[in-house]
């Protein structure tokens, strides 16, 4: 089965889109080691997919939403605080706008959903192995070639020092792109148990039995490594994210026990960590210290106010009251706080309040509102289409829970500012969209 739905998924449906298709998929292999050559190959598959499909492309209204917003991105710039600033800032949302629009068109199946996560928690591997060598095994250099062709750098011990990292500039960062990887190597992995409980033991032969061990062999070291090292990445959202990720296939599986038990579990350290001292305590003895002195912070004390969510999210609110229908600008949030608080903090932990405050609520609702019709129809499709096969179904729903996950994660942190992670959310959401509009034509079609 695995075999043949990856045979089938290097090709694509559409011949004249066979060489973006083959762009993605090296360009999505190289990206986590090379973001630079990745971001080329997928910007190759951009580009020609434009050219091939522009009319497809400029036809689709979510596709004018997003050209709408570009448009009142721009004339919110007029009005920044610091206008170079927010003209600057206005690229980590314009190129991303182009490659939703264009990887929409190209991808059209589940079967390349599945074998893009194949693909994915491939290229996930290596980058783990580094973040462990990083830190059990000292392992510490900077490796650049020609500036940005090849830049690795690997900080001893971890950034911050005891949070693994790996090649990411910090371990939160590194822990959304792990929260991606464990998810679908989590999927795959479930999909690769059924289609072997499904088969039964005597069409089997022993020839075979090893080809259908190793792609779940594998599957089980890519989902107990990322999930390893998302603990050691330190990050509180990121644990928040793999408990919401095994508690989402969990309900879609309809594993009642398995749900109990990671609420059990998550209550236990949540109690640990919040409850009242004598009720904490015994919670205590049971939870270890590194998961709940790091949720209520008394692994760092002395933390400033400064640095405290709750006081960024307050002045981003305060930011946005005083100017709601513009705002401050795209990256303004950044002097405007360092101004007040004489400290220097990039975003304020939250995109909805950054967006707020730096571009006003009228366009921060609209972004929104666009990435909530994606994530409503793909909810929709999944629940009531009768064109996706069975088998199908939990390939698509992991790409809808990987969505969920991001607008979870930034609700306590922005992964905007970050290429890779911010390139990455935006194919996944191409794919979901892309998913969409292919059965609505297919569903359009069939009723004419």
């Amino acid at each position: 089965m695995l075999g043949a739905s990856l045979k089938l998924a290097f090709y694509h449906p559409n011949p004249d889109l066979q060489t973006p298709w083959n762009c993605l998929q090296i360009g999505l292999l190289i990206f986590p080691l090379s973001p630079f050559l990745g971001a080329v190959s997928i910007g190759f598959a951009v580009l020609i997919t434009w050219l091939r499909r522009n009319r497809t492309i400029i036809s689709r209204p979510l596709n004018w939403g997003f050209a709408l917003l570009s448009i009142l991105l721009i004339i919110s710039a007029g009005f920044a605080y610091e206008k170079t600033e927010a003209f600057l800032g206005l690229f980590n949302l314009f190129p991303f706008f182009l490659v939703f629009a264009g990887l929409s068109a190209l991808i059209q199946t589940t079967a390349q959903l599945r074998h893009l996560a194949w693909i994915f928690v491939i290229a996930s591997m290596p980058v783990v192995i580094m973040g462990f060598g990083q830190m059990f095994l000292g392992w510490a250099f900077k490796l650049q070639i020609l500036w940005i062709v090849c830049d690795w750098a690997i900080a001893p011990g971890g950034d911050p020092p005891g949070r693994m990292a790996s090649m990411f500039m910090h371990a939160n960062i590194f822990a959304a792109y792990l929260a991606i990887a464990f998810t679908l190597a989590l999927g795959l992995w479930l999909e690769q148990w059924r289609s072997r409980r499904g088969k039964g033991k005597g069409e089997r032969g022993k020839k075979s039995l090893f080809p259908s061990l190793a792609p779940i062999l594998f599957l089980t070291v890519a989902v107990i490594g990322n999930f390893s090292a998302l603990i050691l990445t330190d990050s509180r959202n990121g644990w928040a994210i793999a408990i919401v990720a095994c508690l989402a296939y969990a309900f879609y599986q309809g594993w009642r026990i398995l749900v109990g038990g990671v609420v059990a579990v998550a209550a236990s350290v949540l109690l640990a960590a919040f409850a009242p001292s004598p009720i904490a305590q015994i919670f205590r003895q049971i939870v270890p210290t590194f998961f709940w002195a790091r949720l209520n912070d008394d692994m760092y004390p002395d933390r400033p106010i400064a640095l405290m969510r709750k006081t960024q999210w307050e002045f981003a609110w305060s930011l946005t009251q005083q100017h709601p229908l513009t705002g401050w600008g795209l990256r303004n949030f950044t002097g405007l706080y360092k101004a007040q608080m004489h400290i220097d903090l990039g975003h304020p932990h939250n995109l909805f309040l950054m967006l707020s405050a730096e571009t006003g609520l009228p366009i921060t609702l609209l972004f929104f509102s666009l990435l909530g019709w994606i994530l409503f129809a793909g909810i929709q499709l999944l629940q009531k289409s009768n064109y996706i096969a069975s088998e199908d179904r939990l390939i698509f729903f992991s790409y809808l829970v990987i969505f969920g996950e991001w607008l979870l994660f930034n609700t306590v942190d922005v992964t905007l500012f970050d290429f890779r992670v911010n390139t990455l959310f935006w194919v996944f959401l191409s794919a979901i969209c892309g998913i969409v509009y292919h059965y609505q034509r297919h569903e359009k079609f069939v009723a004419e």
